[in-house]
């Protein structure tokens, strides 16, 4: 009888009227696109270092496809799959509601508690709400989304605030050693070592910090003939001779979240996006050019941002286990102390390259996304003063990141190299283990169950 009368008020509400579509607005991808811009726009406005930034990204994209899967069919969630995840609560089948609408509250819900400026997110949230409203979606429908999107909001805030994150903002910072082969803060603001125990973080779909840990780095040594006196020589060499295409490669993927300058007794700072940001760019990118629907859209930014979060753990597991020193401190100190690499050396271990790492991962997540042939300009940095470059392939991508550390001089070769192994290995696991979508046979038992 309830099912009667339902149908009957939604008969009545549209009889005698023109038929409200606004299904075409509420459902378009842009609209969770600018959504990422907007939590991209905040990371970078409060400077978070590139491992808070992945975890900024993972939550809120990880609610918006859990609240976005009950309105698609073919699609499972990632409850069981990612570490500790449980089944969020299923909305009422007896309202209706706009299950993209509810996802873009979700994701903004929990972006905003993941960041400093929550009024910069309050001010998009007021005005996109607006925007879908004034674009005909019945009150009703919309009031039953936003309070869903709460609902789901709130599962994975509370899921998200058990990762040890706030634990570990209370763990003894890094003591420099003073042992020659270990890191040392360097120039020109000699900060304290970032994130000393991010692999305390949970990971998402890893097994463990450890489960990818790379080949030790070269050892320390710097008699003239030894193999990491040549890979340091490797990096002043290049450094001192750059051409102008190895110079734009470096600066393109620069990707550093504060670049200080310093002129006599002045200091400003430059404020531009994480290597994960750059990343999460190239993602919206991709959307768009496949013309992905809103589901595809949170699919991307989802199984993205894991493999970006994951890999900044098991990265900075190796960083700090090697601790191994950066080349701009041994070449200042053995070879010309007046050397400066192009880029600033970022504030923590050198070994394994941190975006030869996440770039690795992250580019073989898009290419099972997206394929192995995906041609596309990457934009993501021209508000940074950065001009567009083209990309055969993802991994024609990621393998430019990871050689311009070396480009800017503040990674030796094995670093790369061995943070692209790395990267791959992240990369292949999160393909391979995480299914967002059903099998033929998977899928028609959901549905069965679904309609029993």
């Amino acid at each position: 009888m309830k099912q009667i009368v339902f149908i009957s008020f939604f008969i009545s509400l549209f009889i005698g009227c023109e038929p409200v579509d606004y299904k075409p607005f509420t459902t378009d991808p842009e609209l969770f696109q600018r959504s990422m811009k907007a939590l991209t726009d905040v990371i970078v406005y409060d400077i978070f270092s590139p491992p808070v930034a992945s975890r900024i990204y993972a939550y809120p994209s990880i609610a918006a496809y859990e609240a976005l899967i009950p309105g698609y069919n073919g699609y499972q969630s990632m409850a069981g799959q990612l570490t500790d995840l449980e089944l969020p609560p299923q909305p009422d089948k007896t309202k209706e509601i706009s299950h993209e609408v509810a996802a873009l509250k979700a994701f903004l819900v929990v972006g905003k508690t993941m960041i400093f400026s929550e009024d910069r997110i309050e001010a998009f949230e007021k005005k996109l709400w607006e925007e879908i409203e004034d674009s005909g979606i019945p009150s009703p429908v919309f009031n039953e989304s936003i309070a869903y999107g709460e609902v789901v909001a709130n599962h994975i805030l509370a899921w998200a605030d058990k990762d040890n994150y706030k634990q570990t903002r209370t763990f003894p910072k890094y003591t420099v050693k003073n042992e020659p082969y270990a890191w040392k803060p360097t120039p020109p603001d000699y900060a304290e070592g970032i994130e000393p125990s991010w692999n305390k973080i949970r990971l998402l779909i890893l097994d463990s910090a450890s489960q990818f840990v790379p080949p030790p780095p070269t050892p320390y040594d710097m008699d003239e003939n030894s193999l990491f006196h040549r890979e340091m020589m490797e990096v002043y060499d290049i450094g001192v001779n750059l051409d102008q295409e190895q110079e734009e490669i470096a600066k393109f993927w620069d990707c550093n979240p504060f670049v200080s300058h310093h002129s006599g007794h002045a200091m400003f700072a430059t404020k531009k996006i994480t290597p994960g940001g750059h990343w999460i760019g190239i993602t919206a990118i991709s959307t768009r050019q496949s013309q992905s629907n809103f589901m595809e859209t949170a699919e991307a930014f989802s199984r993205v941002s894991i493999s970006l979060f994951d890999a900044f753990i098991v990265c900075w597991d190796e960083k700090w286990r090697s601790i191994l020193i950066r080349p701009e401190t041994v070449i200042n100190e053995f070879v010309d102390q007046d050397w400066a690499p192009l880029l600033q050396t970022p504030p923590f271990p050198e070994y394994t390259s941190g975006h030869s790492v996440i770039s690795t991962a992250a580019a073989t997540t898009l290419t099972d996304l997206f394929g192995e042939e995906f041609h596309f300009l990457d934009t993501t940095e021209v508000e940074y003063g950065m001009p567009p470059r083209s990309f055969t392939s993802f991994l024609n991508a990621s393998s430019e990141a990871a050689i311009s550390r070396i480009y800017g001089g503040i990674h030796y070769m094995p670093a790369i190299t061995n943070g692209v192994d790395q990267g791959r290995d992240v990369g292949n696991f999160v393909v391979g283990n995480l299914k967002t979508k059903y099998s033929l046979p998977d899928q028609n038992a959901s549905l069965i169950n679904s309609e029993n």
